[in-house]
């Protein structure tokens, strides 16, 4: 009789299929009741056919039936969109993903593995995320001092890799900060919410007594930065993280992926796509989809406001978008000056060259806009800015103003810039403006409103955007409808300058 390994074989197969248990069929069924899918019902609704290899399969704990409970954690390669990825998911069924279901090295390695092999980190958060329970104080039979695992490598996967978060449930503790420490945090509105704390550390430590949507919800994020994106549904959060990961390279070392361009928008629009009137605002989405090549604008940061910021491609070529929506403002906010920086940094961190339509009336004002701390919010987007090295192309669209304006590109280098007819700009708008330089000669005037229009006629001809051509103060005015045109043909030179940039960012990425 030849021996062989035909038990031990068929054993593996058997604690592979236990795995595919989770937590029991009544957590899975509880699960489903909340409206949620399983951990491995995610991963299959996200990657490609076929494509996971799991990692850590049998790593679990062991029954005294013989049998083994699996760890809260699924973690492998995939591809998505036929790009390897690595992925990470928490199971809320094994004990709301907290720690003391948890193995916490099969965490850490989806880490180390994506960084070393130097694959996008997709992590599907659900629950505490292997984060501290007291009840690991009993099993282990002492207290500890905390430790975040692996978090060496998180630090260093956001200056080396993409990384996206996706909340598919609550997610807290531990899960929270692994959701931020990302490129793009993806939240589902009334499914996920994302805190610090749960409900009943928050209402024992502080006496504040809220449920998990109060605590954590949508609305709690909606203007804070916490959450990039918000969506209605798990299959609408697969989606945005595929067409996310579309524009990045697979790490810091290559450049991002450029495509075909099959649909060629029409220009027509952007001729009156600016009022003459300049206290009409104007919807900025048409002005997009007619610059970048048609279907590829993927608005980036739900929380700035005023300040629009997206990613995009000009014949196939990805690249960052920093615009204002004058419906929402055209002004630089607190909120707006973190959506610029994430957008700039994450541009530098991956060779993505910037883009700026150009519409802004310089940091907010105000009372309100003080407390928010906006200067110096607005002081390190500026800072973002100047830091990055990668090609910075800028569309005057209409209002350049104040310190915001200024610092909205980088105009000390030889980037390209062009200017609308519609530009306006100056240290500060003329309203409010004349009323400031002229207050002592309009306080002394028989007639302070005629001197007033008569200031400002004199002023309306010097301002003319022409005669800062004259002077070069603008490098060209140009037709709208030729703005694609030059745009597309500024990219195929920046593309031709990245390749000196890839590896890491001078700077280590920041959350």
């Amino acid at each position: 009789m030849i021996e062989d390994w035909s038990d031990e074989v068929a054993q593996i197969q058997r604690r592979r299929e236990r795995a595919t248990g989770l937590g029991g069929p009544d957590k899975i069924a509880r699960q489903h009741a909340g409206g949620r899918l399983t951990v491995r019902e995610r991963i299959e609704a996200l990657a490609d056919q076929g494509s996971f290899t799991e990692i850590g399969a049998l790593a679990g704990f062991p029954n005294a039936d013989g049998t083994v409970t699996p760890a809260n954690f699924v973690t492998g390669t995939a591809r998505v969109d036929g790009r390897k990825v690595v992925l990470g998911a928490d199971d809320f069924t094994g004990r709301g993903g907290s720690g003391d279901a948890a193995i916490h090295a099969k965490q850490v390695y989806s880490e180390q593995l994506a960084g070393q092999f130097r694959l996008p980190l997709i992590r599907l958060l659900d629950g505490a995320s292997g984060g501290g329970s007291v009840k690991m104080i009993e099993q282990a039979g002492y207290s500890y001092v905390p430790v975040n695992p692996g978090w060496d490598h998180v630090v260093d996967n956001l200056s080396t890799v993409p990384v996206v978060s996706a909340c598919l449930g609550p997610v807290v503790g531990l899960g929270a900060a692994r959701a931020v420490m990302s490129h793009l945090c993806v939240l589902v509105e009334g499914l996920a919410q994302l805190f610090v704390a749960g409900p009943p550390v928050v209402k024992g430590g502080i006496g504040e007594d809220v449920d998990k949507e109060q605590l954590g919800g949508a609305e709690v994020h909606r203007r804070n930065g916490n959450v990039d994106r918000f969506v209605a549904t798990e299959a609408e959060a697969f989606a945005v993280i595929r067409q996310f990961l579309s524009y990045l390279p697979s790490s810091v070392h290559d450049l991002p992926p450029v495509t075909t361009c099959d649909n060629v928008p029409d220009p027509e629009p952007l001729l009156s796509a600016i009022p003459r009137n300049p206290r009409r605002p104007y919807r900025i989405a048409p002005i997009l989809d007619a610059l970048f090549d048609t279907g590829s604008v993927f608005r980036y940061a739900d929380y700035g406001g005023a300040t629009v910021t997206a990613l995009a491609r000009l014949d196939g070529h990805p690249v960052g978008v920093v615009a204002t929506d004058p419906y929402r403002g055209n002004t630089l906010s607190a909120a707006g000056a973190l959506a610029l920086t994430r957008l700039v940094d994450l541009c530098e961190t991956f060779h993505l060259p910037l883009v700026s339509l150009t519409d802004q009336g310089g940091m907010t004002i105000g009372t309100a806009a003080e407390r928010a701390g906006t200067l110096r919010a607005g002081a390190r987007a500026i800072s973002a800015v100047y830091q990055a090295r990668v090609p910075q192309a800028e569309l005057i669209l209409r209002r350049v103003y104040g310190v915001g304006g200024a610092g909205i590109v980088n105009r000390h280098r030889g980037g390209r810039s062009w200017a609308w007819p519609s530009g306006d700009w100056g240290s500060l708008p003329a309203k409010g403006g004349i009323e400031a330089a002229y207050r002592a000669e309009l306080a002394r005037a028989e007639d302070p409103e005629a001197d007033l229009a008569a200031i400002q006629e004199r002023l309306a001809t010097l301002t003319s955007p022409f005669r800062t051509a004259e002077h070069f103060g603008v490098q060209d005015i140009i037709d709208p409808r030729e703005s694609r045109t030059l745009l597309c043909e500024w990219v195929h030179d920046a593309y031709r300058l990245l390749p000196a940039q890839v590896g890491p960012p001078n700077w280590g990425t920041r959350p």
